[in-house]
């Protein structure tokens, strides 16, 4: 039922995009020009299915530190269906694939915290704000 794919195209970007403007933007009130970034081009960017309908986003982008994984969203109707799970067990898989040996890391919110704990992230430094939303750095320990 949950289908995951790397993008490759115009059209399943574009509903990436129309993804993250819903949770982002809509739901969370980031500032759009906070949400769009000049790594857009460079990263490499997903797109999770439900029964075919697009309901879910992520991406990640090598950076001095390592590979960050960053603007994981999941419409609301289609949380607590394992599709963030999916998402991300298929993000991991991929950067440990072409970036073996690289620290995996990201910046979760806090409601975020434990999702990312069960699937062997562990928090590291202190609580922050980013976009007046609450994170903590959380690193991949496999």
């Amino acid at each position: 039922m949950i289908e995951l794919k790397r993008i490759d195209n115009d059209h399943d970007l574009k509903a990436a995009f129309a993804i993250r403007e819903k949770v982002f933007v809509q739901e969370q009130q980031v500032p759009r020009d906070a949400e769009y970034d000049a790594h857009e081009p460079t990263a490499s960017h997903y797109l999770a299915t439900y029964a075919g309908v697009p309901c879910g986003a992520a991406r990640w982008r090598k950076t001095d530190a390592g590979v960050k994984l960053e603007r994981f969203a999941v419409l609301p109707e289609y949380r607590n269906k394992n599709v963030g799970g999916e998402i991300l067990q298929a993000v991991l898989a991929d950067v440990q694939a072409e970036q073996p040996g690289q620290k995996i890391y990201l910046h979760a919110q806090l409601p975020a915290v434990n999702f990312y704990k069960r699937h062997g992230f562990a928090t590291e430094g202190d609580l922050f704000s980013e976009c007046d939303i609450q994170h903590y750095k959380m690193s991949y320990q496999g």
